[in-house]
């Protein structure tokens, strides 16, 4: 096949890759050591593989690496980590809302997408966004409780 390169700005920082023409984003990022981005149903059902471009969740294995040319692409590495992790992780440890953890990194970044487009959402917001990330260990409860917390602490005027 024939090689092309793309740029697009990754986790804040400008990069360059040689991608097939059929190559999915999350084929990409993983294959470049971003394995936070997870493979799961390959279908856009489950959110595993759940990226941020442009401001918007997105299933990592429906778009094609081209399309993210030029754009802007966050994955979970562009967030916190262990040491100083983002409020929407903090909140999902403090409410006991992670077991495998599998499903975790495109939860965060659904409702980074969600609180950076609506700090404080509504009910009906926080089910609409989240509602394409599927997990199979917590209840959701625990996820739901975490959501709101973000929510209420952005509500008082907490930094985002």
């Amino acid at each position: 096949m024939n090689k092309k390169t793309i740029s697009f700005t990754l986790n804040g920082e400008s990069r360059e890759f040689d991608i097939d023409p059929n190559e999915r984003l999350l084929g990409l990022l993983r294959r470049n050591g971003f394995k936070g981005t997870k493979y799961g149903c390959l279908e856009g059902t489950c959110g595993a593989c759940t990226v941020i471009m442009d401001g918007k969740a997105v299933d990592s294995c429906l778009v094609f690496a081209f399309q993210a040319h030029g754009r802007n692409v966050v994955t979970i590495e562009g967030l916190g980590d262990a040491g100083t992790p983002h409020e929407i992780q903090q909140a999902l440890i403090e409410e006991g809302a992670v077991q495998c953890g599998y499903c975790t990194p495109g939860m965060v970044l659904s409702a980074k997408a969600m609180f950076d487009e609506t700090p404080t959402p509504d009910d009906e917001t926080i089910r609409l966004h989240m509602d394409g990330n599927l997990c199979r260990c917590t209840g959701y409860e625990k996820i739901w409780s975490a959501m709101k917390k973000v929510s209420a602490k952005h509500e008082r005027g907490g930094k985002r």
